[in-house]
């Protein structure tokens, strides 16, 4: 700030001593007087700033300038010849009161105003006669609304992204920041306050770390600046899923399940699930080469936020493709591809003078079962052995009945001696007959 107090140029001295009338009284102390009262004055930006400067007494002629700042660099921010826009007197013709108002105050305007008199000089140049002791003029600015940016690449669950959030132009330096996920505080780090395009004003940056989760898609990041300024904070927002990447499932299906009957019509099906973003490429090959597909995938959003789809491939199970291998290849957001596979078997036809047991079902032969085999050799000793025995029992039952019979044809005779003459003649009778 310029002292109160400079020493008079001698030019304007002499012109002063001979204004003097004789004989009035007046003392080589007496003179122009110059009050500038204003020490320091806040502003906030975009309001009118008034500056205070009266005159008394008597002095030489001359103008009177207001300056910002003071030595060579000093700026004229308002005199009584020229043109300034911003800048007018506060009472209009007075020879004592100059006054001034500057509206729409900006931060670059804050610095030190000066009100000084000049006087005319030999050879007409203006030279300081008195000034004022300077107004520290300060702007209060608002900070512009915070922008919230984050990382320059996607991120998958479980890696940690940073997010940024800056505002600028504000004054004073004072400045808070809270963070909030989905309105909810979280901590971050104190914001970091320097200097602005000005020396009346400061830029902020303030960063929080966190590790991304699956279920981000819908999050959402916001930056709260506080300011003296301000009557209500300022808020930037930020969406999580900007930084989010999240790999698909891949599944493939066949339908129906191989082995299938020859000519029979297989539709392959990749169930693609999971994903975000919904930037993704299916395509099918078949034994490494890429095939036509007629149907076009549909993208469905599910009511977390990701995304799922399913493409469908339908192939003639024809010979020559028995062992196909057909794969779904997958590139989601740029990466590499992801691919799941499904091969095509053909069951082997029927042969005949089979039974119907005997053939394939779900694809498992019934002749190639070692339980069914094992019940067929059980089932045929069992009847070996039932047959031996039915044989050796009637092998028994004959011999008993020979031995009868002769037993019948020794015992007659004897019977005639001893028995009366018609029964032993009906004995002979039988046995002779037999």
């Amino acid at each position: 700030m310029a002292p109160a107090t400079r020493a008079l140029p001698l030019a304007c001295l002499m012109l002063l001593l001979l204004r003097r009338a004789p004989g009035a009284g007046a003392q080589a102390g007496q003179g122009l007087e110059l009050q500038q009262p204003q020490e320091e004055v806040s502003v906030t930006a975009g309001e009118t700033l008034n500056l205070t400067c009266t005159t008394s007494g008597d002095g030489p002629a001359g103008p009177v300038k207001w300056l910002k700042g003071w030595g060579s660099g000093n700026e004229t921010i308002y005199e009584q010849k020229g043109s300034f826009p911003r800048v007018t007197r506060v009472v209009g013709e007075s020879n004592t009161d100059f006054s001034i108002r500057i509206r729409d105050m900006q931060p670059e305007d804050a610095g030190t105003y000066y009100c000084v008199r000049f006087c005319k000089a030999l050879g007409g140049v203006d030279e300081v006669f008195r000034s004022g002791k300077g107004t520290e003029v300060s702007v209060h600015a608002k900070p512009t609304p915070p922008v919230v940016s984050g990382p320059g690449r996607r991120a998958g669950p479980g890696q940690s992204v940073s997010v940024t959030c800056t505002a600028g132009g504000f004054f004073p330096k004072d400045i808070g920041v809270k963070w909030l996920m989905d309105e909810a505080p979280i901590s971050a780090q104190q914001p970091q306050v320097t200097p602005g395009r000005t020396k009346s004003s400061y830029n902020m940056s303030s960063t929080v770390t966190m590790t991304l989760q699956e279920d981000d898609v819908r999050s959402r990041l916001v930056c709260e600046v506080q300011h003296p300024t301000l009557t209500a904070p300022l808020r930037g927002t930020y969406q999580l899923s900007k930084a989010l990447r999240v790999p698909p499932r891949v599944r493939v299906v066949a339908d129906p399940p191989s082995p299938v009957e020859a000519n029979k019509t297989v539709n392959f099906t990749c169930h693609v699930k999971g994903f975000y973003p919904g930037d993704v490429v299916v395509t099918w090959l078949e034994n490494g080469t890429e095939v036509k597909v007629e149907n076009i995938s549909r993208l469905v959003q599910t009511p977390r936020g990701l995304f799922e789809l399913r493409s469908l491939v339908e192939v003639k199970a024809t010979e020559e493709k028995n062992g196909s291998v057909f794969a779904c290849r997958v590139v989601h957001d740029g990466q590499d591809p992801i691919s799941e596979t499904a091969a095509l078997r053909i069951a082997a036809p029927a042969r005949e003078g089979l039974s119907d047991w005997s053939q394939t079902d779900n694809g498992v032969n019934l002749l190639s079962s070692p339980s069914l085999w094992l019940g067929i050799l059980l089932e045929k000793g069992l009847l070996s052995g039932l047959l031996v025995f039915l044989f050796k029992r009637g092998r028994h039952e004959e011999g008993n009945a020979g031995a009868a019979a002769l037993s019948h044809s020794v015992s007659a005779p004897g019977s005639s001696a001893h028995g009366g003459g018609s029964r032993g003649s009906a004995a002979a009778s039988f046995v002779v007959c037999t």
